[in-house]
């Protein structure tokens, strides 16, 4: 029997600009292989599956799947699967959504724009002296160009180092044949002032995602880590994709009590069913 379907773009009003999540919709009936086949067939750096919720807290269950394999969590299909299960129909039981998922429960408000708190680090803290001299290795960049660093693993094994400047941020032309089982987020300052604080670029070859447009768990442990350290303002934008011809703007901002919520665009751009 068809399910429903939406392709939803994520962090851009531009249809085409962003990065698309594809999602089913009453997915409950489908296997794990199958989930993970439509994956592989969809391409897409995730495909998401919409389920019943199995906390009584939640409004819906979320799977996320990588060409290669599944997620516990990530950022651009929550928001994405958010907005398509709001457009069929959807409504949360509080004020704001409760998606469940790999991770365990994750908020979302709506305003302006759905939004995600940053759900805890599963691992966080200082990079050690082999794994920076790999990260070097797999960006083709000498080590001393790496200008602090830091574990932001929230489900998605992100680990994170900060360059000069945004301009080194797009010069970078990794060896992804180095990558070794490491997903490398990278991030650069840009100059006060402009409609964007730093560019930042995400790389998980091992996911079947060289890099990614515009990636909401990567940007979610940067502003835990910058925004914590004082290196970045409590709230800022983000710039992502823009060496893959995108224009991604991941919007983030900080409570009063120091929570993170990551938001931007969702426009759904194909919508209809699917037979799996």
């Amino acid at each position: 029997m068809p399910l429903p379907f939406r392709q939803v773009n994520v962090f851009s009003p531009d249809p085409l600009l962003g990065n698309p999540v594809a999602v089913v919709h009453d997915a409950d009936g489908l296997s794990a292989e199958q989930m993970a086949a439509f994956a592989r067939w969809t391409n897409l750096s995730e495909t998401t599956f919409l389920l019943r919720p199995t906390d009584a807290t939640a409004d819906y269950r979320l799977r996320i799947f990588t060409p290669r394999g599944e997620l516990p969590f990530a950022g651009h299909p929550t928001l994405g699967s958010a907005h398509a299960w709001l457009e069929a129909g959807g409504i949360p039981k509080d004020e704001r959504l409760v998606q469940e998922c790999g991770v365990g429960l994750v908020r979302l408000r709506r305003a302006e724009r759905i939004a995600f708190e940053a759900p805890p680090l599963i691992r966080s803290g200082s990079v050690d002296d082999d794994d920076l001299d790999r990260i070097a290795e797999a960006l083709r960049i000498d080590r001393a160009e790496i200008v602090d660093s830091q574990w932001v693993d929230n489900g998605a094994r992100w680990v994170a180092v900060r360059v000069r400047d945004a301009e080194a941020v797009l010069a970078l032309a990794p060896d992804f044949g180095a990558f070794a089982g490491l997903d490398i987020g990278v991030v650069g300052q840009r100059p006060p002032g402009g409609e964007t604080a730093v560019e930042v670029r995400g790389f998980a070859p091992d996911f079947g995602i060289p890099e990614d447009p515009v990636t909401g768990s990567l940007n979610a442990g940067l502003a835990q880590w910058l925004v914590g350290n004082g290196v970045l303002p409590a709230s800022y934008v983000a710039a992502q994709g823009t060496a893959l011809g995108r224009a991604g703007r991941v919007h983030v901002d900080s409570d009063a009590d120091g929570t993170i919520w990551i938001g931007g665009a969702t426009e759904t751009t194909i919508s209809g069913a699917v037979s799996l």
